[in-house]
């Protein structure tokens, strides 16, 4: 009979669980952060809802539901903060991201571990953030940067522009929980259609300080991207673009490059020395395969004279991200990749000062065919 009971009790246990893991799995609980400046949680998602509490990005949420708004179309979340004094209420969706796709964000920057900023960029409109380097859908959205938002600019990559998006030079989120309106915007774009001379488009890796985001790292589309160039430097350019820069005076391990908070700041950056990298402009230079620069520009720069002067300046070359640049004090040495023949590269220089004061540059062991120093 004590063993009939004890089995009876064990089955009911057996089956509440069984009951109450599906309960949780239908309206499993999630972790979200505030990817606004600020946002409110408020008493429904009604227009005349109370605002109950304000929060602000980075913090975290407990996500226990969501709703479409019927009249709008928009996303809702039912959530609750994680605070001492816990509050529950309603927020607009497009102001949280999900752990899950922090978790993809952080997956996209640990690729880059050990490679330094290459350059800086600012938005200059509103644009989403991407987990890939395509705007053809709506899948692969991580979220939307605000204009003006700042970041480190990894790496870059050209691919194929899609062809339903011919006539698009933006890359704007559509609103969260509205129904999908691409094939009326094909219809639209179609109907629009004009000739273009691009056939592939532009894309940049980007890391984001947390100041701009709780996901580190994402793709931006090219067009909404303005290259920051210090003002140290950005008058020096003569009919190629800087698309790569590091210093070459300073502690450069001590002190790894990262993107001012303030929207001036690289405005006010101490003259220096730089290594630069250029990138000719002509159709050519801007294909699929088309290196990520053509050549290498050092700019020194004299304290007596308050003054830069062109320390090399390397022939036309094929070459390849990252440039690395290492050392302490006045001797340091930088890094890229070419291809010579066919075959990558590493291409390697030591930067000193002479005894004259001056800014030299040498190549470290063989050069490769067809990249000659001047």
């Amino acid at each position: 009979m004590r063993f009939t009971n004890i089995a009876l009790i064990v089955s009911l246990l057996s089956i509440m669980f069984t009951a109450s893991a599906c309960t949780t799995l239908a309206g499993k609980e999630e972790i979200g952060a505030v990817i606004a400046r600020r946002a409110q949680v408020r008493s429904s998602s009604a227009i005349v809802a109370a605002d109950l509490k304000e929060v602000v990005r980075g913090d975290e949420l407990d996500i226990l539901d969501s709703a479409v708004v019927p009249d709008t179309k928009e996303l809702w979340l039912h959530v609750r903060t994680r605070d001492a004094e816990p509050v529950e209420g309603w927020i607009e969706a497009r102001n949280v991201i999900s752990q899950e796709m922090i978790a993809r964000s952080k997956q996209i920057a640990k690729e880059d571990d050990g490679i330094p900023a290459q350059a800086q960029g600012q938005l200059r409109a509103s644009t989403n953030i991407r987990f890939t380097p395509d705007r053809s859908g709506n899948d692969n959205i991580l979220m939307k940067l605000e204009s003006g938002a700042r970041f480190d600019i990894v790496s870059w990559k050209r691919v194929p522009r899609p062809k339903s998006l011919d006539t698009s030079e933006g890359d704007d989120v559509p609103k969260a929980g509205a129904p999908d309106q691409s094939a009326d915007r094909r219809k639209k774009e179609k109907d629009e259609q004009k000739e273009t001379e691009d056939t592939d488009e532009l894309w940049y890796k980007v890391r984001l300080p947390a100041s701009v985001s709780p996901a580190p790292a994402g793709w931006v589309f090219g067009k909404q991207v303005e290259l920051t160039v210090p003002s140290d430097i950005i008058f020096y350019r003569t009919g190629r673009e800087f698309v790569a820069w590091q210093r070459l005076d300073g502690d450069v391990s001590a002190a790894p490059q990262s993107t001012p908070r303030d929207k001036d700041a690289a405005k006010d950056a101490r003259p220096g020395s730089w290594v630069i990298l250029e990138k000719s402009s002509d159709e050519d230079s801007n294909g699929p395969d088309s290196p990520d620069f053509d050549r290498v520009f050092v700019l020194g720069y004299d304290k007596d004279r308050q003054e830069h002067y062109t320390a090399y300046r390397s022939p036309d070359l094929r070459g390849f991200l990252p440039l690395r640049v290492e050392g302490k004090g006045d001797s340091k040495t930088f890094s890229v990749r070419v291809q010579d023949s066919g075959q990558m590269k590493d291409l390697k220089f030591k930067a000193y000062i002479n005894e004259r004061g001056l800014l030299k540059v040498e190549p470290l062991g063989e050069i490769p065919k067809g990249v000659k120093t001047k």
